[in-house]
């Protein structure tokens, strides 16, 4: 049975450009029944949904990245909207707060909030992008208080509790497994497994034993096994646990 569930992935890159559809045809082979391709603005959503469109198993979400974001972002809005509306779309993102690049931050929190305004008017998770923002991230996430999922989390213990509190999941990638993830372990060690999904951000962030090479959704599996050795349990229980939240949380009958 294939348990992986891939909640954040980018088929969209350059990377797969050469073998994009042997590379999505393997997946199945190999565990995968489940993948969420991230649009990042107008163009890769759009992309994001044709590949839901092609493959059984694909579900696309629609979003502007905050690294994506000029000032005619805002003009964006009424388009991510009605790409939104397609029956493969299941959530908003991947939006959020990015201040390791130098992109004005009032732009970023704008654009921010007036997705997590259209999710909550469409009834829709969001895909969380947080980087070197966790205290607006979390501010922000308090006020609107969507559903979904902050994912490749990197905050403290504390700051997934709180978006826990909220009801929403933690996204865990090939990050886990690096040797000095002591914050993830740490955050894996200790939160529901009711609340953890399971991620790659293909093409980046393989697992080890696969750092630096491009990573795709059949490695979850190795991240799969360290959060069991972390939990003392199995694979498969993390990655049936895993599926049936990503289900839950994308609102996808499986």
């Amino acid at each position: 049975m294939n348990l992986i569930f891939d909640t954040h992935a980018h088929y969209d890159d350059k990377a797969f450009d050469d073998d994009r559809e042997d590379v999505i045809d393997m997946l199945f082979k190999n565990g995968v029944c489940g993948v969420v391709n991230q649009g990042t603005d107008i163009k890769t959503s759009v992309f994001s949904i044709n590949l839901a469109q092609r493959y059984d198993g694909f579900y696309a979400a629609v979003g502007l990245h905050p690294e994506c974001l000029d000032e005619n972002s805002t003009n964006d809005l009424d388009k991510i909207k009605e790409l939104a509306k397609n029956e493969k779309v299941v959530a908003i993102g991947e939006i959020g707060l990015d201040y390791y690049y130098d992109i004005p931050k009032d732009l970023q929190k704008t654009i921010f909030a007036k997705q997590l305004e259209l999710a909550a008017e469409l009834d829709m998770p969001v895909n969380i992008h947080d980087r070197e923002a966790h205290g607006d991230t979390l501010e922000i996430l308090k006020q609107y208080k969507p559903k979904g999922i902050v994912h490749c989390f990197s905050g403290s213990l504390e700051m997934a509790k709180e978006i826990i509190k909220l009801g929403m999941y933690i996204g865990i990638g090939g990050v886990v497994t690096f040797k000095n993830a002591r914050k993830t372990v740490e955050v894996v060690e200790n939160i529901p497994l009711e609340r953890l999904v399971l991620e790659t951000d293909c093409p980046y962030l393989s697992p080890v034993p696969f750092r630096s090479k491009r990573n795709d959704s059949s490695m979850i599996k190795y991240t799969a096994q360290r959060i069991a050795e972390i939990r003392n349990t199995t694979v498969e229980e993390i990655l049936t646990i895993t599926r049936k939240n990503a289900a839950d949380v994308y609102k996808i009958n499986m």
